[in-house]
């Protein structure tokens, strides 16, 4: 789906760049090393988590499947929860065309499929394998909290409020 056939497009038209609450979903996917895939973003130019906005009638999974499809081009049918945040000071973003919007987002974790590269997308440049000790420097103001709840959640079993 394109930006332009999405709800977020069509509640922007109507309200300009005001702040808007959204829900949302993001997932960190792992590989058999212990590596996670990060998204270099094309509105941002920096790397994030592959991430996405529910449409009206779906549910929070229908919409990280389909989110992930888009953004990774995989096919995802498991997703574990791991988290949810809502800091609005991670989680309030200025876009560069000066849209603004706080997320209260679904954190899930999956493994990423053996065999399958991800596929950019008009979302994202490229994509990377990062060790979380080597993550790149310049990142979505939320990755690291992201990423340090995953960690968490891996090493406790516990669901993460951030």
């Amino acid at each position: 789906m394109s930006f332009v056939d999405s709800y977020v497009f069509h509640l922007r038209k109507k309200i300009g760049n005001d702040l808007l609450l959204l829900p949302g979903a993001s997932c960190l996917f792992a590989d058999s090393a212990g590596r996670l895939l990060l998204e270099r973003r094309s509105d941002f130019g920096i790397w994030g988590i592959p991430a996405g906005n529910p449409e009206p009638g779906e549910d929070i999974v229908t919409a990280i499947r389909r989110e992930m499809l888009e953004e990774t081009g995989a096919e995802i049918e498991t997703f574990v929860p791991y988290g949810f945040a809502s800091d609005p000071t991670t989680k309030t973003i200025t876009f560069p065309n000066g849209h603004q919007c706080q997320y209260f987002a679904m954190l899930f974790c999956a493994d990423w499929p053996a065999g399958i590269a991800p596929v950019p997308s008009a979302e994202s440049f490229e994509f990377g394998w990062f060790l979380p000790d080597q993550l790149p420097e310049q990142m979505m103001i939320s990755t690291p909290s992201s990423i340090a709840a995953y960690l968490r959640f891996r090493a406790t079993g516990r669901f993460q409020m951030i």
